[in-house]
């Protein structure tokens, strides 16, 4: 008898409006191997931590919300990161689209390789999946070393991958002060994102220290003390280097 696929979950969010579009049901999974200094969830590093379901507990729990998504919204899987449960990954979704919900995957890219076995089940992911939010947290692979831990190169291949199949994205960029808001960086992702297909939105997302409280509690040291959010200022600039108003009306026709 096969033993049974099991993915370990951090939090549950029933009604999530920003991880996709519409109104989605999130589920954010527990583990991640990246440490970046603005994380505001350090709660979801743990790898082995987490609640235990299997893939038809979770679409069944998610079936529950199905009348509030409208036309638009559906399952989004975030964390941590997901496709460090891959294997969970393919089951839910798979089962997903036997229901046609429309269903997303919040990724920071960092586990892809087109080494094996990791390929062949990343392909099978990408035929029950509609949509990936693509986190780019910096373009500079030195800059990103240094906030994150690990190299960029597995992000921007795992984009360049998902262009030439033909999957929708949504770039997303955290931006932090002294960190990710230089204009030349800017200036070298937008040129980074022209050179993709199928990229359907762009979002800038403020730093914010609303998940600074939970360093202490867990005892790790905040890397960014003292770093305040951008100023509004800040925020028009990347958005206007990342034209992302272009990106919002074509999503809006």
């Amino acid at each position: 008898m096969a033993e049974e696929t099991i993915g370990y979950v951090h939090s549950i969010e029933s009604f999530g409006s920003v991880d996709g579009p519409g109104i989605r049901f999130v589920t954010f999974m527990q583990g991640c191997r990246l440490r970046c200094a603005f994380c505001h969830n350090p709660d979801t590093w743990n790898i082995g931590g987490g609640t235990p379901y299997t893939p038809q507990e979770m679409l069944d729990m998610a079936l529950e919300y199905e009348p509030y998504w409208g036309d638009n919204g559906g399952i989004t899987v975030s964390g941590g990161e997901p496709l460090l449960q891959i294997d969970f990954l393919i089951e839910y979704f798979k089962l997903a689209k036997q229901h046609g919900i429309h269903t997303t995957i919040d990724s920071c890219g960092a586990p892809f390789t087109r080494e094996e076995p990791f390929y062949s089940k990343y392909e099978e992911l990408m035929k029950y999946t509609d949509l990936v939010l693509m986190d780019i947290k910096h373009i500079n692979d030195k800059f990103h070393r240094y906030y994150t831990g690990a190299s960029n190169q597995s992000i921007l291949e795992m984009a360049k991958d998902l262009s030439d199949r033909g999957k929708s994205m949504w770039i997303r960029h955290v931006l932090v002060p002294e960190y990710s808001d230089f204009d030349e960086d800017l200036e070298a992702l937008s040129q980074f994102i022209k050179n993709l297909d199928h990229v359907d939105n762009i979002e800038v997302l403020p730093y914010h220290t609303l998940g600074v409280y939970k360093y202490k509690e867990l005892g790790i040291p905040y890397r960014l003390e003292g770093i305040e959010p951008p100023t509004q200022e800040r925020i028009d600039n990347a958005n206007k280097i990342l034209n992302t108003n272009k990106y919002r009306e074509q999503l809006n026709q």
